[in-house]
C-alpha cells in the first residue's frame, strides 16, 4: 500500500491481493487516520490489485463510510474487469485514472 497526500487529496495505491491482511491495515490504521485528520477526499488506485476477497470489499466500504461521514468524496480508479465485477454493486464513483479523479475531486474543492 502506497499513500500520498497531495493538495488535500489522499491517494491510496494498492498492490497484489486485497485480502484480510491488507484489510486490517485499512480498517485499523487508515480509516481512523482519515477520521482523525478529517481527510475529505480519497482516491484509491486499484491498477495493481490482482484479486479482492470479502474482507477487501468490507474494508473499501468502511473507508467509503468514513469519508462520507465527514461529507467527503471517494473515487476508485484503474479497476480491472475482474475487480469491477466484484465491486459492481458499490456506489463509489469510478474514473479511468488518477488525473481524472483529481479533476473530479478538484472541481469540488
Amino acid at each position: 500500500m502506497q499513500l500520498e497526500y497531495n493538495k488535500g487529496i489522499l491517494f491510496i495505491r494498492l498492490k497484489g491481493k486485497l485480502d484480510r491482511a491488507i484489510s486490517k491495515k485499512i480498517n485499523f490504521f487508515l480509516v481512523p487516520k482519515v477520521l482523525e485528520q478529517k481527510i475529505k477526499y480519497v482516491v484509491i488506485n486499484l491498477y495493481e490489485v490482482t484479486d479482492i476477497d470479502i474482507y477487501g470489499l468490507d474494508s473499501l466500504l468502511n473507508l467509503k463510510c468514513a469519508v462520507k461521514s465527514i461529507k467527503g468524496k471517494i473515487c476508485l480508479c484503474e479497476t480491472s474487469k475482474i475487480i469491477n465485477q466484484k465491486i459492481n454493486h458499490f456506489q463509489i464513483e469510478r474514473v479511468e485514472n488518477e488525473m481524472k479523479a483529481f479533476d473530479v475531486i478538484g472541481s469540488i474543492i
